[in-house]
């Protein structure tokens, strides 16, 4: 255990998850106890993560600098550049391989938003709510907007108030690097229980359809989102973007909630030492409105039972879709039931009743055990790979290989070295150099 403890939390968390699987084959009675593990984990990560973007952010915008280079516009235009982008690259996929489904059975009875007009609507009221209801509730939008409220009235207070914010900040971010060393213990029940409940014997029927959306989020993971970030900052984006992959989409490909993973990606954001002004309001936001898997998965389910009814859709109409999804997909976290909701919206453009759409919303709770994961590892991972892309100009070196395992404090602001390292990480000679 003194061995395995202070290692890299990826090959932990490998462990972790091999370990749930050979549970789960071997004994699936334990499998499913296991599961209590893997509750124990994600309600601590959901508990933490609102009271930590409404301290982080507060205390970022309270301490800011006048002069410092703050970077969140350019994060802002990444994020939405890339859920455009996702929601044509579903378009251009379902055109080139067309799916449909089976609608047969009755339907889940759920409320989904009336059109888009509603779901702006909500999203403008999730801003000037209570703000204990707000942090109760998880109503990021709205713990966003109350945060940068208070920091800025904040920012005029005398140091001794400025001081508390930071200790607060420094509290709640120990807390929270205490919770994510259970990830791997986490990870191990949620896969246990997943397997022995449900198997995968459910997804065989939907094969080509999970192919189509899981393979849009691999391209858009490996080649859509290594483009736009080489556009920022003109080098080789892949030692970032795998950095990003591995670091934070595994976590949230089993936790299946960006929200949960918020902390994680603050914590990776420290170790790749980014400005904390700037990733402690782009890691929130990024959770709310960085939705690329969400517009992927809107696009492609409502295409499928447009195929499916024989409805005919000319390329302009599907483009419209793609821009419809991408704005949908920004509030999808503050729909109950995420981007499957939204579905019948987007389904109505092209005359499908109501009835018809909730059954494509029930097949997508069926698949949702591998396309949520995907979704959620996709939108998370990006989120600390765009502000890390909108965090460097053109031509600064940026992080190529983080030191796995090394969670204490980096010194921020110093540059890295070849191979990761900070210059107190180096021989003496070398760091004079």
């Amino acid at each position: 255990m003194k061995s395995f403890l202070p290692g890299s939390l990826v090959s932990q968390i490998i462990v972790g998850l091999t370990a749930g699987v050979l549970l789960a084959a071997v004994w699936p009675e334990a499998g499913m106890a296991a599961g209590l593990l893997g509750d124990f984990f994600v309600d601590a990560l959901k508990a933490i993560a609102p009271v930590l973007v409404l301290i982080l952010v507060c205390a970022a915008i309270t301490n800011h600098k006048k002069g410092s280079q703050a970077r969140m516009g350019p994060v802002v235009s990444l994020y939405m550049l890339a859920t455009f982008s996702a929601a044509l690259l579903a378009v251009v996929a379902s055109f080139m391989f067309p799916v449909t489904l089976q609608l047969t059975g009755t339907p889940e009875i759920m409320t989904a938003p009336g059109g888009l007009g509603e779901v702006l609507k909500n999203i403008l009221l999730r801003m000037v709510d209570n703000p204990v209801n707000a942090i109760a509730h998880a109503n990021y939008i709205g713990i966003l907007a109350w945060a940068i409220g208070f920091g800025l009235v904040l920012r005029h207070a005398n140091d001794t108030t400025k001081a508390l914010m930071s200790d607060l900040d420094k509290a709640i971010t120990k807390i929270v690097g205490v919770i994510i060393r259970l990830a791997p213990i986490g990870i191990f029940g949620i896969v246990a229980s997943t397997i022995a409940e449900t198997g995968f014997g459910a997804l065989v029927s939907y094969a080509n359809l999970l192919a189509l959306l899981v393979g849009c989020m691999v391209v858009m993971a490996l080649v859509v989102n290594p483009l736009i970030v080489f556009l920022r900052i003109r080098q080789n984006p892949y030692p970032l973007v795998f950095t990003c992959l591995r670091e934070s989409g595994i976590t949230a490909f089993f936790m299946r909630s960006s929200a949960a993973n918020i902390p994680v990606n603050m914590e990776l954001c420290r170790r790749m030492n980014l400005d904390e002004e700037t990733y402690s309001v782009t890691i929130p936001i990024g959770a709310t409105i960085n939705m690329a898997g969400a517009a992927i998965t809107i696009t492609i389910m409502t295409l499928a039972a447009v195929n499916t009814m024989g409805i005919e859709v000319d390329f302009l109409s599907a483009l419209f879709l793609s821009v419809l999804s991408a704005v949908a997909a920004c509030g999808a976290s503050g729909v109950a039931g995420g981007s499957l909701l939204l579905i019948p919206m987007a389904a109505s453009l092209f005359g499908i009743d109501n009835a018809t759409a909730m059954q494509v919303v029930s097949i997508g709770f069926i698949v949702g055990v591998l396309q949520d994961s995907a979704e959620t590892g996709l939108n998370s991972s990006s989120d600390v790979l765009f502000t890390a892309a909108g965090s460097y100009k053109q031509g600064d070196p940026y992080p190529r290989k983080l030191p796995l395992g090394d969670h204490a404090p980096l010194p921020h602001g110093l540059p890295l070295a070849e191979g990761g390292l900070h210059p107190h990480q180096l021989p003496l000679k070398e760091a004079a150099q």
